[in-house]
């Protein structure tokens, strides 16, 4: 399972190396002051919306970069509650991540 730490300047969502080859990802490093809104989105399956490309998408999985107009997501998710982070001037638009505990992750956002 991905993990999302932060720093007093940064932002770092930390894939498995499974998550990594499966979603044809890597790890994402950001500036904290990128990140434009935090939130917990119920069920990470609900939440997502676009198409697939490349990744994975079984029923109960989710990983790699799903393509919206306009917008490039990097998700990996599964049934449960998630983060969604919103970005500015980043590679992705948006990171849709299941954790283990989205609230405090939220929190140390700050946004």
């Amino acid at each position: 399972m991905a993990a999302i730490e932060t720093t007093p300047t940064t932002l770092r969502i930390t894939l498995t190396p499974a998550e990594k080859v499966l979603g044809l990802l890597r790890d994402l490093e950001v500036p904290l002051a990128a990140v434009r809104s935090a939130e917990v989105v119920p069920d990470g399956l609900d939440a997502l919306r676009g198409l697939r490309a490349p990744g994975l998408g079984l029923p109960t999985r989710r990983i790699g970069t799903w393509r919206r107009r306009g917008t490039k997501t990097l998700v990996s998710v599964r049934r449960g509650p998630a983060v969604r982070l919103e970005l500015t001037g980043q590679r992705f638009d948006t990171a849709l991540v299941t954790v283990d505990d989205a609230a405090s992750v939220v929190a140390a956002v700050g946004r």
